[in-house]
């Protein structure tokens, strides 16, 4: 095993990419403060790149039109701090922007992450300033110099290249405090929970103005929670954001209005824009229960259910959390009720992890971590590498690029066929393959049968399905479907072998 890393560290392993190891599909990332976006194969190879005029501050995305879009560093940002944007863009394969807008003043600015939203609306994080003056009045502990709390803004693309606020929630709105009954927000934080106590983070930014453009915590930045990570969850119409100094993440409803939003009612959980879900530092909130994020957090996103191991689950970057103290990618099984989640007495359950990867690297900052449709895990870790272990925690692929954040897709995304064209990986069909012409029907499947269609060589043909994890659960020949009424829901994969030695690989999504 020691000589394994020691070659690792050297650049000198070399992986196999068959289906049953490695995810063939494809990594975009654009690192920090750089130009260029990359869009990578499993094999390492640059499939496509785009080059930006503006720099990327942070994280970048794939859309189903082949377009990306990307955080930028704007250059007339007067705050500035830990992975500092101030612009987002939408551009084309061909590299030339769409649309484009600026959030960037003197009382705000975006930074770190942003999210897509199925109807192409992007959701920003951001920082707003509040002064001295208004961080006593609202309960704050003897502040010294202004802060900048979280706010996220949903941006809507207008169609003249630019974007317009459709939707906006402050974190400034659900604030709690047991430090002044004379001041604002006064209450018992334990009590509250579903708000946030003004006092709890004693870390963080201080000061306006300076800092860095750099992923870690930045200078004297005003950055109060360091809020870094972003996803939504479509069918419940939620978003869940981490907090690096809080060690911890939150839900919060979606289907509020902005001004439902800034209140404490309406939407589908009846909360308001109030946390409907936190997790990783129950102390946050006055409970005594145990700290499950030790440290910093990244990354926070619900797995695609759609038959995938965990699906539905949430997985994050638990920078320091895992073995020894190294970093560790976690999943948990939120406790989900209808639109709200059920709350365990003195703090959210659960009360640890429901899976775990100790990372092969450890970083205190940024990073970022998927999982494959194959049960494989995806991390990217932040000024190490990006890598890939099976469901045996086997490492079976590498790249040394070392970007804030980077995401996976797989060879049937829209966007990689409208960027490369039909079949991008050839993962399916070989060279003058037999099998080009053959589907597989209904796919998804609620029954677990498929039916085989479409004409082949008369070559006597071996089909072996294989399971998310590489294990075969069937191997047959000549046959008309192929049945998997008897195994679980997920995914699966099925081979096609002809005596010529020609291939086929199809993926098969048996449904619930």
């Amino acid at each position: 095993m020691k000589k394994r890393f020691a070659l690792l560290a050297l650049g000198l392993l070399t992986f196999s990419f068959g289906h049953t190891q490695s995810f063939n599909g494809f990594a975009l990332y654009n690192e920090l403060n750089q130009n260029t976006t990359y869009l990578i194969d499993a094999n390492g190879n640059i499939a496509h790149s785009w080059s930006n005029s503006t720099s990327c501050n942070y994280a970048v995305r794939l859309k189903d039109n082949g377009n990306i879009v990307r955080g930028a560093v704007y250059n007339g940002n007067q705050l500035n701090g830990a992975a500092v944007g101030g612009m987002i863009q939408e551009i084309d394969p061909s590299g030339n922007v769409v649309w484009e807008y600026i959030h960037s003043g003197s009382d705000h600015v975006s930074h770190h992450d942003f999210e897509i939203l199925p109807n192409g609306n992007v959701i920003l994080t951001a920082w707003e300033v509040k002064s001295v003056n208004e961080l006593e009045q609202a309960g704050f502990s003897n502040p010294t110099d202004e802060k900048w709390p979280t706010a996220l803004i949903e941006l809507e693309p207008d169609g003249t290249g630019s974007a317009t606020i459709v939707w906006e929630w402050h974190i400034w709105d659900h604030l709690i405090q047991d430090h002044d009954n004379t001041k604002n927000n006064y209450g018992v934080v334990a009590d509250h929970p579903e708000l946030m106590d003004i006092n709890a983070i004693s870390s963080g930014g201080g000061g306006g103005g300076g800092g860095g453009g750099g992923g870690g915590p930045g200078g004297n930045s005003g950055d109060w929670f360091h809020v870094n990570g972003l996803d939504y969850n479509a069918e419940l119409d939620q978003i869940v954001f981490s907090s690096r100094y809080a060690s911890e993440f939150y839900i919060i409803d979606h289907s509020t209005t902005t001004q439902e939003a800034a209140g404490h009612t309406g939407g589908n959980s009846g909360m308001g824009g109030d946390f409907i879900y936190r997790w990783g530092n129950p102390g946050n909130y006055g409970s005594s229960d145990p700290q499950a994020i030790a440290a910093a957090v990244h990354d926070p996103h619900w797995i695609i259910d759609d038959g995938r191991p965990y699906g539905g689950y949430i997985q994050f970057f638990n920078n320091s959390g895992g073995s020894g103290g190294g970093s560790a990618v976690d999943v948990i099984q939120a406790p989900e009720s209808g639109w709200i989640y059920t709350f365990g007495g003195s703090s959210y359950a659960p009360s640890t992890y429901a899976d775990r990867h100790d990372c092969l690297v450890s970083n205190s900052g940024q990073s970022a971590s998927d999982r494959m449709s194959n049960g494989n895990i995806f991390v990217a870790v932040s000024q190490q590498y990006m890598y890939e272990v099976d469901a045996n925690g086997n490492l079976v692929w590498q790249y040394n690029a070392s970007p804030a954040k980077a995401f996976r897709y797989e060879c049937d995304h829209p966007g990689i066929e409208v960027i490369l064209g039909a079949n991008p990986c050839g993962l399916s069909l070989d060279e003058n393959n037999a099998f080009e012409d053959v589907t597989l029907y209904p796919n998804p499947s609620k029954d677990g049968i498929f039916n085989i269609d479409g004409q082949y060589s008369n070559e006597d043909v071996q089909i072996t399905v294989t399971n998310a994890f590489g294990q075969v659960v069937l191997q047959a020949s000549n046959i008309a479907k192929i049945d998997l009424s008897n195994h679980p829901a997920g995914i699966y994969f099925a081979t096609f072998t002809g005596e010529n030695t020609s291939s086929a690989t199809f993926k098969l999504n048996v449904l619930e």
